[in-house]
């Protein structure tokens, strides 16, 4: 079939198998230019594996660290009528390469919010992999069931304790116009904290240890987003923010039942990016098109690769880390350094629709979106005839 993108609001609803091979194949080669991560991991599971940050995790560790990788994630299957989703592609590139450099690679595709699922990957770990030095978790989800009780939350992105009104930039309409968000409830921070916080990683730790599948010294790293102002009563200071909070709670409390075997869990702060779960929050696709509009002339931009490759050699495998006063690993400094954020200030007080080319890198944003799905790649042919049917041979189940 001829695969063009197919765009509904903030989400592409089909992926290019060519286009997110090259996209997979841009990372790889980033990694290898910059050489062997020193002291690297040598077995990382990595759940959420297959697009953004938890990917890059994945290729970083893999072809920087020569790990095996088991890789956990909740794709759509191609079909003859129907291209499968970019993280299905993703990780068949991935796939593909890893097996031609000789590492040990497989994957899960189900619910990581289950036990059975955390059974089913201990028991390939046990049997396949040895013990495991990294845990990345890197999970965006709109719902969760509580393996437990089996109630199901689900996630809101709103303001605490008021409304919130501030400008966006509508990306189906391309148009800057305001936007308003009523605050949450008690039950919705409630939930967006069940499912968003740290609870699910708390309970894989936990699972994890008592099957004792975790090497010594292991560490485990969960990805945040910080901010500053302009992101705050969106992001910081709301409902994902309070979800945030939790991973600290959650990081301290892995650490301390890790402290036999000298384990650490980190909270990692990332840069703001385009990614699909970013593109559906308020306020963001604005930002993020100014904030790569400042750091592109400045010359500082940085993409999900170079992030996570950076927290790798310069955080989790560093004597000497960079760490806030609360012990979250940051690599988040160049974005919220006092001049980028005030070039992003003034640019955000003049953008009109008219002006979107001109104050802001709403191209480059759109053309990342485009490239999360395997299109905007301009040696590839999208107007070949393509198969859609890109097997995953290292699947499990």
């Amino acid at each position: 079939m001829v695969i063009q993108p197919k765009i509904r609001g903030f989400i592409c609803t089909n992926a290019h198998p060519v286009g997110c091979a090259e996209h997979i194949k841009e990372q790889m080669e980033y990694v290898k230019k910059c050489g062997p991560v020193a002291n690297g991991p040598k077995n990382v599971l990595v759940i959420g594996a297959s697009t953004g940050y938890g990917l890059a995790s994945r290729i970083t560790a893999a072809f920087g660290s020569g790990a095996n990788t088991l890789g956990i994630f909740f794709e759509k299957e191609p079909s003859d009528s129907k291209t499968g989703s970019a993280g299905w592609y993703n990780t068949a590139a991935f796939e593909q390469a890893a097996n031609a450099a000789g590492l040990w690679n497989k994957h899960i595709n189900g619910d990581a919010f289950t036990d059975e699922l955390k059974s089913q990957a201990i028991d390939i770990i046990r049997s396949e992999m040895g013990k495991i030095d990294l845990v990345v978790y890197s999970l965006a989800a709109p719902r969760r069931k509580d393996p437990v009780t089996g109630e199901v939350f689900s996630s809101v992105l709103k303001p605490i304790g008021q409304s919130y009104t501030a400008r966006t930039l509508n990306t189906s309409k391309r148009e800057i116009e305001d936007v308003s968000v009523e605050p949450a409830n008690d039950d919705e921070i409630y939930q967006t904290v069940k499912v968003m916080g740290g609870e699910d990683w708390e309970r894989w730790l936990s699972q994890l240890d008592a099957a004792g599948v975790l090497a010594d010294n292991c560490q485990t790293v969960a990805y945040t987003y910080i901010g500053k102002e302009l992101t705050w009563p969106i992001y910081g200071k709301a409902t994902i923010g309070k979800a945030k909070e939790d991973l600290d709670r959650a990081a301290a409390a892995i650490t301390a039942k890790l402290a036999d075997k000298k384990g650490k869990a980190y909270v990692a702060s990332l840069k703001a990016l385009v990614t699909q779960a970013s593109s559906a929050i308020p306020i963001m696709p604005l930002y993020i098109s100014l904030l790569y509009r400042v750091m592109k002339e400045e010359g500082s931009h940085e993409g999900c690769i170079e992030q996570i490759n950076g927290l790798f050699r310069q955080g989790l495998y560093s004597n000497t880390p960079i760490m806030d006063d609360a012990g979250r690993l940051r690599m988040d400094g160049k974005e919220l350094s006092a001049h980028i954020q005030q070039a992003v200030k003034e640019l955000w007080g003049q953008v009109t629709t008219d002006s979107i080319d001109t104050l802001t890198d709403y191209k480059g944003y759109h053309n990342e979106f485009l490239r999360l799905f395997g299109f905007g790649y301009a040696h590839v042919d999208y107007d070949a005839d393509v198969s859609p049917m890109v097997p995953l041979q290292n699947i499990v189940g």
